[in-house]
């Protein structure tokens, strides 16, 4: 039977959208086939709800119910076909996220119930939301009674409450009211039921959220279609950037720089942009001022020709909307717009999701609604599990990267998910000026230069002490480490951080030499290696070693096998070892096959607790018909999960060939063998190849210290 949850709040601004973002990742880190629907939406525009689920966790199953109109004319009716397109959609999926009404249109004081009644129809437990909003810690409490007792009267079934925007000095009393005076009257109402021969049930539990600021923040986007406007200049993307106030221009330059503030949207007459606009854009990207979400000109007059000619010759980034509204209109409406979740607004869903995590206890909510996990693993999945182990016992990682592009976008999402603490290496200006050019929030980020008088001179004599012995001076060793992989690296070495990642911008060699130099291998392994994870449609393979080492020798290929083996393990895959070569068993000769073979051997002897076949064709490695005639009987033909390749170049050639012919996700290469965490990016990293390696690093990192 399809698992469900109904996500219905009991008044308007509850942050039902932040929820629902943080249920449906909770869910898709359990299951395959997770669906969405919304039971009553407008007919006029899409969803934005079910379109930022859809996008941000690619699913492809979704649906909605009726319209509000439908609803009014004939509720019974509408009822019914709500019932009738869930279940169509249900019966393709392993769990549904069901996202309530609004509190906009189906009619206030009955739209609670309406919801809760639909709940009960379609058998799905009520995650139920309250707004804590300026409310005192026994108001709050009042309200959660009162809508629990609608759920009971309409028969639904609670699963959880969340208490969402609560003050943050009134959480820790809010929780002992819910658990305490709750579970009080729970247990009165249990009482009364059995004295009147009914069942005992345990008291659902309650969860709260603090109140952030960053979800209410209206994005460029949301200013621009509420002013009824159009991007005139700057990147499209950039209006995702969450607002951080407005105010009117109305002054001279300099009194407008003066009173610039973090994230401002300024609003400026657009007869006087001439004298404004190219001021606010150099002070936008100047250090010295702060950075700025937009300009917004009011007005709707066309820039003075010799304007618009300077505009065209520069790149502008910071996004210039115009509107034919004048400056008093376009501030009374921009100054009520809220922030909307929808695909683009990148840095609200991620604080969402992190908000989720950190208060909400999943594993309850799992249990409660009986979800177990799927025994095929699908790249969302492995990608959740990833940041949810990183996220449980926080690592510190360095990134020496600090002032590229797609590290600052990765800092944003980690930090906002809680996934690490994180050094950036650079020029702090630099970099906090590039982060604010970009609309990303970095301030927990901590930021060093390598020219730090104090850490240079520490590093350096530290880094002369370790290659005394290949005759690096004092005066050599300072001018080394101010290379931020040798700064990076040290970092790590001297416990100042837990990990590095590295290779963005900088070549394999360039970002694993100092680790080699510097770290050295751990105790017990005979060499580095790395591995790649290779997230297919329903399983994650670990290949090895596919960008260190060119051509091992037998010992050495043993070595990447059991290396390989325990890093697959420590990341949930079960390690069964494919020794790749040409031909299978013994049916083939010749150098390669012969170091296979004798690499096998040696895993054998070392570890005989490890299943290892070898040598082995790839096809009989993974498919039990062709196992079944090349190599019958055999415990691991067919249902290998660790492949190890003889040589570099095959395994570079493996991994992207599987990764663009059957669409799977690479991560990796993740290093092994180094008695610290130091991993390497492709140059050609995506944001999330960085946020999935920065967590590989940290789950590293927490190996370490068991």
């Amino acid at each position: 039977m399809t698992r469900a949850v109904y996500i219905a709040a009991s008044a308007a601004a509850t942050r039902k959208a932040a929820i629902a973002l943080g249920m449906t990742e909770l869910l898709a880190r359990q299951v395959g086939r997770v669906g969405v629907f919304r039971p009553v939406v407008r007919p006029d525009r899409p969803d934005n709800i079910v379109e930022t689920l859809r996008s941000r966790f690619g699913i492809v199953r979704s649906e909605v119910g009726v319209s509000y109109a439908d609803v009014h004319a004939d509720p019974e009716r509408a009822t019914a076909d709500i019932v009738a397109r869930y279940r169509a959609l249900a019966e393709g999926c392993d769990v549904v996220v069901i996202v309530g009404t609004d509190h906009t249109d189906v009619g206030a004081p009955a739209e609670f119930s309406f919801n809760a009644a639909l709940a009960a129809h379609l058998a799905a437990p009520v995650l139920l939301l309250v707004n804590g909003l300026g409310r005192s810690p026994e108001e709050i409490v009042s309200a959660v009674e009162l809508t629990r007792k609608e759920l009971r009267h309409e028969h639904a079934t609670e699963l959880a409450t969340v208490v969402t925007r609560v003050a943050p000095d009134r959480m820790r009393v809010l929780r002992g009211l819910l658990t305490g005076g709750l579970a009080g009257a729970a247990g009165g109402e249990r009482a009364g039921e059995k004295a009147a021969g009914g069942r005992a049930a345990e008291s659902p539990p309650a969860f709260v959220l603090p109140e952030d600021p960053r979800l209410s923040a209206p994005t460029m986007s949301d200013l621009m279609a509420a002013c009824h406007g159009y991007l005139l200049l700057g990147e499209e993307r950039q209006l995702a950037r969450e607002v951080g106030g407005l105010m009117v221009g109305a002054m001279s330059l300099p009194n407008i720089l003066d009173r610039l503030t973090e994230g401002a949207a300024v609003i400026i007459p657009s007869d006087r942009a001439a004298s404004l606009l190219p001021g606010l854009t150099a002070a936008h990207g100047a250090a010295t001022f702060p950075a700025l979400s937009g300009l917004i000109l009011s007005g709707g007059m066309d820039l003075p020709d010799p304007v618009a000619r300077l505009f065209d010759g520069m790149s502008v980034r910071l996004p210039v909307i115009i509107t034919e509204d004048d400056t008093f209109d376009t501030a009374t409406e921009l100054s009520v717009v809220e922030g909307r979740f929808t695909p683009d607004a990148q840095g609200k869903i991620e604080t969402a999701l992190g908000l989720f995590a950190e208060h909400v206890d999943g594993e309850v909510l799992l249990e409660r609604l009986q979800v177990t996990r799927a025994e095929a693993v699908t790249p969302l999945m492995f990608e959740y599990e990833l940041v949810d182990r990183a996220r449980a016992r926080r690592r510190h990682i360095v990134l020496p990267e600090g002032a590229e592009e797609r590290i600052l976008r990765a800092t944003d999402i980690l930090l906002r998910r809680g996934v690490a603490d994180l050094t950036l290496l650079g020029d702090e200006q630099e970099i906090r000026a590039r982060a604010g050019e970009f609309g990303l929030e970095i301030d927990a980020a901590k930021v060093i230069s390598p020219y730090d008088r104090e850490l240079r001179q520490q590093f350096a004599e530290e880094y002369a002490t370790l290659r005394a012995g290949k005759g690096v001076g004092l005066d050599l060793a300072r001018d080394t480490v101010t290379d931020v992989s040798y700064f990076g690296t040290l970092m790590v070495h001297l416990g100042l951080a837990d990990g590095m990642v590295s290779g963005a911008v900088h070549t394999t060699a360039h970002t694993i030499r100092p680790a080699f130099e510097i770290i050295k291998t751990a105790q017990g392994e005979g060499i580095v290696s790395s591995v790649f994870f290779m997230c297919l449609a329903d399983q994650v393979l670990v290949y090895g070693d596919c960008a260190v080492n060119p051509d091992p020798d037998a010992g050495r290929l043993a070595d990447i096998a059991i290396s390989s083996a325990a890093t697959a393990a420590r990341f949930g895959v079960q390690p069964r070892i494919a020794m790749l070569s040409y031909s299978t068993g013994g049916s083939g000769h010749g150098e390669e096959v012969d170091k296979v073979r004798a690499a096998t051997r040696i895993v054998a002897e070392r570890r005989p607790d490890l299943l290892v076949e070898g040598p082995i064709q790839y096809d009989a490695a993974v498919d039990p018909g062709v196992a079944g005639t090349k190599l019958p009987g055999s415990r691991l033909a067919g249902r290998a999960t660790v492949f190890i390749v003889p040589d570099l170049g095959t395994g570079n050639n493996l991994y992207k060939a599987v990764q663009r012919s059957a669409g799977a996700v690479a991560v990796g290469p993740v290093l092994q063998g180094l008695r610290k965490p130091v991993n390497d990016l492709s140059r050609g990293a995506t944001v999330q190849d960085i946020v999935n390696t920065v967590a590989i690093t940290a789950i590293q990192a927490q190996g370490d210290t068991e």
